[in-house]
């Protein structure tokens, strides 16, 4: 799959079939440390050995998972948006390659920064951004790590992948500990929470929010050429999902602003006109489908997402994608 902070450079603010898009994005909700009235005071979400032995818990779980195509294998890893996406994907795989996967390669994750937020209550979170042995060498992985007390393992809610040169300086204090966003933040151009269903709003209806680029202007001119396929019409229907590990977490950054993840769900409708038939190819859709596409087929699907949402007083008020990992949970034929 798809870094704890010392000196940095200075940069822009700026998982299989199954995956529909990926480019990146992380969002986290973890626990830290067990402490006396850590419900009320402000504490840092996790020590930073902690942390490195939760990163470290993640990879090993998740490479036994996917080299056997068993998801029992990450479960209690994974949760929110990528528990679902990394649970829908073995779940294939177990199907398709009930023995396992011989070509799996392990994930290793080197050279990894920690982001840990002072906060007080739970659940606590913190963020990994590391380097890894899959995909473009340049990149750097984004993992948010997120637990509800101080009894439950640290799980990964979000991922995203993301150019070295966008990840964001994170707002820390004179101690390290970097400052989460409030949900209801009035000073960003989108508060926290309001994302989801914005974004659930624009791919319906457009609009200024969102900058353009692949998960915006493109996505929607896609989908507006593919609802124009012969004798197959082509709905859409997408919602926010807010609540528990799939809520919206976000750390400031030094401009004001916030890198926020946040996760919607997805519903892409195939209807055939009398006499054209559906054909399903895909291996893992067919694992993954319930039914027979007769006459329909549904597709359904969690995103997850990390954009920068700049400060009221920017100029540029629109919200921009860092990146975007959708990945197929369900199918339906009718």
């Amino acid at each position: 799959m798809s870094r704890d902070h010392g000196p940095r450079r200075p940069r822009r603010l700026g998982r299989s079939a199954l995956t529909a898009a990926s480019v990146t994005v992380l969002s986290v909700t973890a626990s830290g440390c067990v402490v006396v009235h850590g419900e009320r005071e402000v504490l840092p979400g996790a020590t930073k050995p902690e942390a490195a032995r939760a990163l470290e818990d993640f990879t090993a779980a998740y490479n036994e998972a996917n080299g056997a195509n068993n998801p029992s294998l990450d479960a209690d890893r994974v949760t929110g948006a990528l528990g679902d996406i990394d649970g829908a994907k073995l779940k294939a795989g177990s199907t398709n390659q009930p023995g396992g996967n011989p070509s799996y390669v392990p994930l290793k994750l080197t050279d990894t920064e920690f982001t840990i937020p002072a906060k007080a209550g739970w659940p606590r979170w913190f963020v990994t951004e590391s380097k890894a042995n899959k995909g473009r060498g340049e990149d750097r992985w984004l993992l948010v790590f997120t637990r509800g007390d101080a009894n439950d393992v640290w799980q990964v809610s979000y991922l995203t992948i993301v150019a070295a040169d966008e990840v964001p300086d994170f707002k820390k204090d004179k101690d390290g500990w970097a400052e989460p966003v409030r949900a209801t933040a009035a000073d960003l151009a989108v508060a926290p929470r309001n994302l989801p269903q914005d974004y659930a709003t624009y791919l319906k209806d457009g609009g200024v929010t969102f900058a353009a680029g692949t998960h915006t202007t493109k996505w929607r001119a896609d989908r507006t050429k593919n609802a124009s396929r012969p004798g197959l019409a082509q709905q859409y229907i997408d919602e926010p999902v807010t609540s528990g590990d799939y809520a919206p977490v976000g750390l400031r950054t030094t401009d004001g602003g916030a890198l926020v993840f946040f996760t919607t769900r997805h519903f892409q409708k195939q209807t055939a006109a009398q006499g054209v038939p559906i054909n399903v190819t895909n291996a893992d859709v067919k694992a993954l489908m319930t039914g027979d596409p007769n006459q329909s087929l549904t597709l359904e699907s969690i995103s997850n997402q990390a954009v920068l949402d700049p400060p009221r007083t920017a100029t540029n008020q629109q919200v921009e994608f860092l990146g975007r990992i959708q990945g197929l949970t369900a199918a339906k034929g009718e």
